[in-house]
């Protein structure tokens, strides 16, 4: 690999050079080793003419006919080879930006960009105070939603193989390790590569929800839980830093996650799961609360006569003696004079005693278990005890105030036409679903409030849905409150679908005080659903059975706000455009109703989906928008990248908090300017959505897509438990988001970051002058940020690829690809226009040259999956052998491109 990299990476990154050459050439033996010295020489051979390709501007036919005709095995090789490159060089990466942050740490002169110390001592340069940092500290509420939406199937092993691979390159790091010491680092590393391509890159069998829960739970019980307290002690340095202030930090950051709640287009997850992964999450958090208690246990071994204890504690301990002696008789005599000792060996006996959900000795709540460590680390500061073992009590006491008795709190979500389908039978009503809105709340009103109760029915929606409820009811006894999170409705259109879930809550016994305790969030997904957002919202507020409930939940309301469909829907400017004008005019109804409105971003990994770096995406909100909270769905390979290394997780989350912080403190300046730009950017909007739909609504569009595109290979993968589609496929609308991008990503046109937005360009500089929208993109936050994400998608694509996928589409081909290519064009001449560049990434030279690295070895790839492709469809998609080695193909390229779905 060593002959195209030289010129691929800029001078500060010569270690990851270092890196990528390192594992390069442990990728080459190791593939000598696997699979002999003429499969190795084949791999050569076609990365020299990838490389050749590119630098000399040639064809892809010399290449693709080198490719050709290819036995399945060789072909599944080839491309497993390629992706194990990717993978190296992705490793690599990430422990450079390890790397280039303890650079940061130990130089001390300049804060990292975008770490607590910057973004605090930014804040200070801004005329922050410490009481107005400390309120907003206090207001801040941030909370990752992990989904179990696939667009990365990889192993939990393949992920312990890599964390073995960085460990050992970060080991590197230091100078005075000896030869035989980086001897056994590159043992280690090459051992898991060649352990690695000897495992399969996922299963054949689709995962089951529980298999789902347990991939993300491999993130939230791992990298996430250790690091959580470092999150914590690098506020409190920034603070004390900046400020000179010592503060008791408050929770300010929470998990959930959907995986075992998401009901909508999946039939395998309903009440069942639901109880699942509940009870599955309860036993990883404790199993991690016990082998912490066990080790505070072993060091804390203060006795008798050598210190003294608080009071407090050993009326506890004598206490805990008389109320539990199952558990107290867990202490060994020899270990009667360590107070410490003693209640946390009395501590780890009852969280056992939790986990078997012993009611008589366990805990009932996480108040207790808090009041416990409390106790002991007070008794340890107050007792010369600092620095004898109260920091570890106070790392666990942040964990459990993070994490509970739940770990992550779940969310239900549910397609609002099954609650139709439900009470269309509860009101023996079959024409329900098609009454009119109005009519639909006025009927909902006296079973939303309580004052009228539903016939029992035994339809089977209506005993599903009864179940979902009465199991978080469950829950919420079992786990506690903050177990249950937000019970969301896909479709929402109207304020009768949200009455509907308050009704049918009460009908399955999700009653408390009289009340349903739950917080609905209706998801406006389509661009028309964002524009009539307000107009539903406000009729919701006007309510006042709901505003009943509201009152009964402080008055807050969430609302989600979909991407991903948004731009499937509208394209990536009408989308986003449609996101960020709704979340204006969703403010204004809040405020005009004295409500406190807090958004739910979903949120996926590639641009067209709403992927983008948190800092800008934030900064560019609507003034108002953040107001200290965040809460936002990862999924896919986006949590793989964020949160897969210890590290990067906990970069990762102080960039968060750092990004809530700005938005919320200092949010951009009113901009007088902004109220024309915002009439410009209808008109922009509504072109691109006009060019956008005239493509995606062709009469042979459908057809088009599913020849021109390996979207029938993405259906066969056994990515997750959910189908690829809600329906047959008729149309694009009834394709879900993430398999849409990602089978126009894995053909290199990426398009649904990007059609459109050329066309509607063109006409914006026809109407409003070349020098508007040049302002635009220079001022106006929103739009430069748009602007960025798509440059970084049209790096991505290769047109001439493109080509080739199309071409297989036979006389559809030049219906559609002509189409393709001109939109391409426009919109990389208006984007460099605007942006007064020559070349895309020209202000990105790193994005820019890791892209570069990437392409020759991401382009054999998907040529081959061109030829296996048609191979494949011309024998019906019968020939598994084919199949596999496509299936290695996607892989391959997700591997390169990064962001996928």
């Amino acid at each position: 690999m060593e002959e195209s990299r030289e010129a691929e990476f800029l001078p500060p990154d010569g270690p990851l050079r270092e890196d990528v050459s390192r594992l390069g050439a442990m990728v080459g033996r190791m593939l000598a080793e696997q699979g002999g010295a003429a499969f190795f020489a084949r791999v050569e051979q076609v990365r020299v003419a990838a490389i050749r390709r590119r630098r000399e501007g040639a064809s892809v036919d010399e290449l693709a006919d080198s490719l050709a005709g290819l036995e399945a095995p060789d072909a599944e090789a080839l491309a497993r080879a390629f992706a194990t490159y990717f993978q190296a060089v992705n490793t690599a990466e990430q422990v450079h930006r390890i790397r280039r942050r303890r650079d940061y740490q130990r130089e001390g002169s300049t804060p990292q960009p975008e770490s607590l110390l910057d973004v605090l001592g930014r804040l200070k340069a801004e005329g922050v105070g410490a009481d107005e940092l400390l309120g907003w500290l206090d207001r801040l509420w941030i909370e990752p939603v992990f989904t179990a939406h696939p667009t990365e199937a990889v192993r939990r092993s393949l992920l312990e193989k890599e964390q073995a691979i960085v460990r050992s390159l970060i080991d590197g790091f230091d100078q005075h390790r000896t030869p035989q010491e980086r001897k056994e680092d590159d043992d280690r590393i090459y051992m898991a590569l060649s352990s690695g391509w000897q495992t399969a890159e996922a299963s054949p069998v689709r995962p089951t929800v529980q298999d789902e829960h347990h991939h993300v739970g491999f993130y939230l019980a791992n990298p996430i839980y250790r690091i959580v307290p470092a999150l914590f002690e690098a506020l409190a340095e920034a603070l004390q830093t900046v400020y000179g202030i010592a503060a008791k930090l408050p929770q300010l950051l929470g998990f959930a996650t959907w995986v075992g709640g998401d009901m909508d287009g999946n039939p395998n997850v309903g009440a069942d799961t639901i109880a699942a992964s509940l009870s599955t999450q309860r036993a990883h958090v404790i199993e991690h609360y016990a082998a912490d208690v066990a080790a505070l246990a072993r060091l804390l071994s203060q006795t008798e006569g050598r210190v003294t204890v608080d009071v407090r504690l050993q009326q506890r301990l004598d206490d805990y003696r008389a109320r539990f002696p199952a558990a107290a008789g867990k202490v060994r005599p020899r270990h009667a004079d360590m107070p410490y000792r003693s209640l946390l060996t009395v501590i780890g006996a009852r969280l056992e005693a939790t986990h078997a959900d012993d009611h008589s000795e366990g805990y009932t709540s996480v108040a207790e278990l808090l009041d416990d460590l409390q106790l002991i680390a007070a008794s340890l500061v107050d007792h010369r005890g600092l620095h004898a073992g109260a920091y570890a009590v106070q790392r666990l006491i942040r964990r459990v105030r993070t994490f509970g008795l739940h770990l992550a709190r779940l969310d239900v979500r549910q397609d609002s036409r099954v609650h139709d389908d439900a009470l269309a039978a509860l009101l023996g009503n079959a024409a329900w679903p098609q009454l009119a809105p109005g009519e639909r709340t006025q009927q909902l009103r006296d079973y939303a409030s309580g004052k009228a109760r539903f016939p029992i029915s035994h339809a089977d929606v209506v005993t599903s849905l009864y179940d979902v409820f009465a199991t978080l009811g469950d829950a919420r006894r079992r786990y506690g409150r903050e177990a249950v999170g937000l019970y969301i409705i896909s479709m929402a259109r109207s304020a009768a679908d949200v009455l509907a879930v308050l009704a049918l809550a009460r009908y399955g016994g999700l009653i408390e005080n009289d009340s349903v305790p739950l917080n609905i969030a209706p998801l406006f997904e389509t661009v028309d659903d964002l524009t009539n957002a307000p107009a539903t919202l406000r009729a919701l507020l006007d309510d006042p059975v709901y505003r009943q409930h509201l009152a009964a939940r402080d008055n807050q309301q969430w609302v989600m706000l979909g991407y991903s469909d948004s731009g499937k829907d509208g394209g990536t400017l009408a989308s986003r455009w449609g996101l960020q004008r709704a979340q204006v005019e969703l403010l204004e109804v809040a405020n005009a109703a004295g409500i406190q409105l807090a958004f739910f971003h979903g949120r996926g990994g590639s641009a067209s989906r709403g992927g983008a770096r948190i800092t800008p995406a934030l900064m560019s909100s609507p003034r108002g928008a953040v107001a200290g909270v965040l809460r936002v769905t990862e999924q896919g390979e986006v949590i793989h990248r964020k949160y897969g290394i210890r590290a990067l997780a906990l970069r990762n989350l102080e960039q968060t908090v750092g990004a809530v912080l700005r938005a919320s403190l200092r949010p951009r300046e009113t901009e007088p300017r902004e109220e024309r730009w915002r009439e410009q950017m209808n008109a922009l909007s509504a072109s691109s959505r006009k060019t956008y739909r005239a493509f995606v609504e062709h009469e042979h569009f459908v057809d088009y897509f599913r020849s021109a595109t390996p979207i029938d290979v993405i259906e066969q993968m056994t990515l997750g438990s959910r189908p690829a589609s809600r329906r047959s496929m008729r149309g694009v609308h009834d394709l879900r988001a993430i398999p849409w991008v990602f089978a126009w990503t894995q053909c290199r046109s990426i398009l649904p970051g990007w059609y459109g937005l050329g066309s509607a360009l063109e006409l914006g500089a026809q109407q409003f002058g070349k020098a508007s929208l040049v302002e635009m993109a220079r001022d106006w936050p929103f739009f430069s940020n748009l602007l960025d994400d798509v440059e970084m998608v049209l790096a991505k694509c290769d047109l001439d690829i493109a080509e080739a996928f199309s071409k297989l589409s036979g006389p559809l081909h030049g219906e559609f690809f002509g189409l393709i290519r001109d939109e391409f064009a426009r919109t990389r001449h208006w984007l460099l226009q605007l942006k007064g560049g020559d070349v895309l990434l020209q202000g990105d030279p790193r994005l820019a040259a890791s892209i570069r690295l990437r392409n020759p070895y991401v382009d054999p790839m998907s040529l081959l999956q061109v030829d296996l492709l048609q191979r494949w469809r011309e024998g019906a998609g019968k020939d598994d052998a084919l199949l596999r080695a496509l299936v290695a193909c996607v892989n391959g390229v997700a591997q390169g491109l990064q962001n996928t779905g």
